[in-house]
């Protein structure tokens, strides 16, 4: 396969602040293409200006398991955070997320939200009744199963923890990170935490050289007390908390 260069964007999570640095910061890179893995709009920042910007851009987008939740039929009392996600969507921003692909492969790149047949399943971790804890790279291989030899690289997010591990005698599997929510806690299959333990925006940048991948995971200061300003105003102290500090809040 030739050489090539990727941005790898996921997890931005409506931070309009977050993805403007982030893609100041792409400005002086030269890539192929930029691959977003999803979850682009579900939040409590500003889901309106992110669609915005995103759809101003060339990139091919996964459709991770908040923006499948977007496109399907809203309940009849949403809470406050899908009705605020919701509210965002005009026709024409419902169109560009609808385009998002559950899962594709471009290039020897294989791109998904969660795991390539489940997008609510983290894939370098594994979420337990005693807490989180790091697939070794032979557990990860059993949960992506039988690949193509052709895939070199799997790119994942979901988990907002950048991470990677390589399969033994299989691909190279890359977390960048969360652009704009960098901790949360969830209840789903048990509750536990998930936090990248910075405040900064996470993405990466992808090389192959001669058939094999350098990786640049990037941390990339923005204005994150202003975003969680944006938190604060509407009550979600949980979000503010991980917004300015990279770790979920302790009940």
């Amino acid at each position: 396969m030739k050489d090539s260069s990727f941005a790898i964007l996921s997890d931005i999570h409506g931070n309009r602040w977050a993805l403007e640095a982030v893609l100041e910061d792409l400005a002086g890179t030269v890539v192929d293409a930029t691959i977003n893995l999803g979850d682009s709009l579900w939040g409590v920042l500003d889901p309106a200006g992110t669609a915005d910007l995103l759809m101003s851009r060339s990139m091919r987008s996964v459709r991770g398991n908040t923006d499948r939740d977007l496109l399907s039929p809203p309940t009849p009392a949403p809470p406050p955070i899908e009705a605020h996600s919701r509210a965002a969507l005009t026709d024409a921003r419902r169109a560009w997320l609808a385009q998002h692909e559950p899962s594709f492969v471009i290039d020897g790149v294989l791109a998904c939200h969660g795991t390539p047949d489940d997008d609510f399943r983290t894939l370098l971790e594994e979420v337990t009744e005693h807490g989180v804890r790091r697939r070794s790279g032979a557990e990860v291989g059993a949960v992506l199963g039988r690949l193509s030899p052709d895939i070199s690289i799997v790119l994942c997010g979901h988990s907002h923890v950048p991470g990677m591990v390589q399969v033994p005698g299989g691909p190279l599997v890359l977390n960048p990170g969360s652009i704009g929510l960098p901790a949360y806690r969830h209840n789903v299959p048990y509750p536990h935490r998930m936090e990248g333990g910075l405040p900064h925006a996470r993405y990466a940048v992808i090389h192959r050289d001669a058939g094999s991948w350098r990786v640049e995971l990037r941390a990339i200061v923005y204005d994150w007390d202003a975003a969680a300003a944006r938190a604060d105003e509407i009550g979600r102290a949980d979000w503010a908390h991980a917004l300015r500090t990279g770790h979920a809040i302790v009940a």
